[in-house]
């Protein structure tokens, strides 16, 4: 802290030990509201417009956080702010008991406080409670920042939610947001006849996804665990076992790095259904993301950047070939190895790292290429086997698989698959991705014998989908990275 800061500090403890000593408890158990600020202003709105009922001449109570005062001759102003909005607060200090008067003085902006009185509108037209008591619920110790109405300090901010929250009006509204989208696609899902469920964060072997798992230790099972890195494999096994239609929404934990688009541990959004393919999933995806923000923001048509983008169905759809080689002019069939692919990248000026395999090379050529072009929304469909070890696939086609991934704004929105149902089959493409990741080393492997186990039990045929819940709040909320919508996004411990 600075030394102007615990100065701040050593005066509100000052004044909380007055407090007490006058026998004021500074942190009361409860207060009991009848309205919020927005309820009041409301009933206010209401009795002017000539809707008055005998319930609008009582006084009202009121709870809020202390955002403003000011003092103008006998009277004081405070506003109050609650989770719904703010108002102001009238106080005249003649009719004010002497305890209520001494209370008073040792209040500080940042304090939280219970109002009671009448409602009116001041001369200047601003809605106002006529304080006949107040009470304090929570002394505040620490200071609001300066400008703490439009904090704009990246840094606090994240790691100071609390008072971002506090501070930013439109950082609440976001993730009221982010509520309403969930619900949304809970209801969109539930209304399909999905049933949502709840699978192992603890997993045995990190399987689902290509990604670097979070290991932990189980002390009573004396083993190592790894936090998922996908809701896949046990979604799926639920699928074998006869239930058709189940999603889940939860965390994943992903050992890998920090962007605007990335986060270590992120909520996904996967969906299994029975006897359907990659094209009824996309269906599904372009109709769910059209309703939820209808449902949310009352339109299709949204605002990301710069740019108006329209979720309305169909969306466009290209493969993944065409697409690549539309946006850098390169066909990679035309390149099956890794090397000759790089060489071809280089001469396009394209980066091309050196230890890259083949379809992580395809891939960069859509990450660098590709997906900076989809604004408006897209599926990118029909990839390589090698980028997509779990889906099946095409029919006739030996090297391209039943893939698509969504796209708007620029932002990869999710994945999904006409999943892989041959056990067989599976076991190979485990084998092989482990064997390009960790070598022939088969103690380092984490295959997940009891998947594949529950593969040669017979799964229908199943449509799977993974969507980025947080990317589609920023979607929808015209948020440009991804710790505006997480609200407590990892950052490095301070030193």
């Amino acid at each position: 802290m600075t030394p102007r800061i615990d100065d701040i500090n050593k005066q509100r403890k000052e004044k909380l030990e007055r407090l007490r000593g006058r026998g004021i408890n500074p942190y009361p158990n409860n207060y009991r509201q009848t309205l919020t600020t927005r309820e009041a202003i409301a009933r206010l709105e209401a009795a002017e417009a000539g809707n008055k009922s005998q319930q609008d001449e009582k006084p009202v109570s009121l709870a809020g956080r202390i955002t403003a005062m000011r003092k103008m001759g006998k009277s004081s102003f405070l506003d109050i702010r609650d989770g719904s909005g703010k108002i102001q607060v009238l106080v005249q200090h003649p009719a004010l008991t002497e305890e209520l008067a001494e209370l008073f003085k040792d209040l500080d902006i940042g304090d939280i406080l219970g109002i009671e009185g009448n409602l009116l509108r001041t001369r200047t037209g601003e809605p106002t409670v006529s304080a006949s008591n107040f009470t304090l619920l929570a002394k505040s110790l620490q200071p609001l920042p300066e400008k703490w109405h439009g904090l704009s300090d990246t840094e606090t901010r994240y790691r100071q939610r609390y008072v971002d929250l506090i501070a930013n009006a439109d950082v609440k509204e976001v993730f009221r947001m982010r509520s309403r989208i969930i619900e949304a696609v809970r209801h969109f899902l539930n209304d399909r006849g999905f049933i949502e469920v709840e699978t192992p964060v603890l997993h045995t072997a990190a399987g689902g996804a290509l990604a670097t798992p979070f290991v932990t230790h189980h002390n009573t099972l004396d083993q190592d665990m790894y936090l998922r890195i996908a809701l896949e494999l046990h979604l799926k096994r639920l699928i074998v076992g006869g239930l058709d239609k189940v999603y889940e929404i939860g965390y994943v934990f992903r050992n890998e790095g920090i962007s605007t688009t990335h986060n270590p541990e992120y909520t996904l959004l996967e969906t299994y259904e029975a006897y359907a393919d990659y094209k009824d999933v996309m269906k599904m995806v372009e109709e769910m993301f059209y309703q939820v923000s209808l449902n949310v923001l009352g339109t299709g048509e949204i605002t990301y950047g710069d740019n108006k983008i329209n979720l309305k169905p169909p969306w466009q759809r290209l493969t993944l070939r065409d697409a690549v080689r539309k946006y850098s002019s390169i066909d990679y069939v035309e390149y099956p190895t890794a090397d000759g692919l790089r060489e071809k990248m280089r001469s396009k000026k394209i980066e091309a790292d050196p230890k890259k395999n083949w379809a992580k090379l395809v891939d960069e050529l859509l990450k660098t290429c590709v997906v900076p072009s989809l604004i408006q929304p897209t599926f990118i469909c029909d990839y390589p086997v090698s980028m997509s070890p779990l889906a099946k696939n095409k029919p006739g086609k030996k090297r391209v698989v039943e893939r698509f991934q969504p796209y708007a704004a620029g932002l990869e929105l999710g994945n999904a698959y006409s999943e892989l149902n041959d056990p067989l089959l599976q076991r190979e493409r485990f084998v092989d991705q482990m064997k390009e990741r960790l070598g022939d080393n088969e103690e380092r492997w984490t295959i997940d014998e009891d998947f594949l186990t529950a593969l040669e039990y017979g799964m229908p045929p199943t449509g799977g989908l993974g969507i980025g819940i947080d990317r589609m709040v920023m979607l929808l909320t015209n948020q440009q990275s991804i710790r505006e919508v997480i609200l407590f996004p990892q950052l490095r411990e301070k030193p």
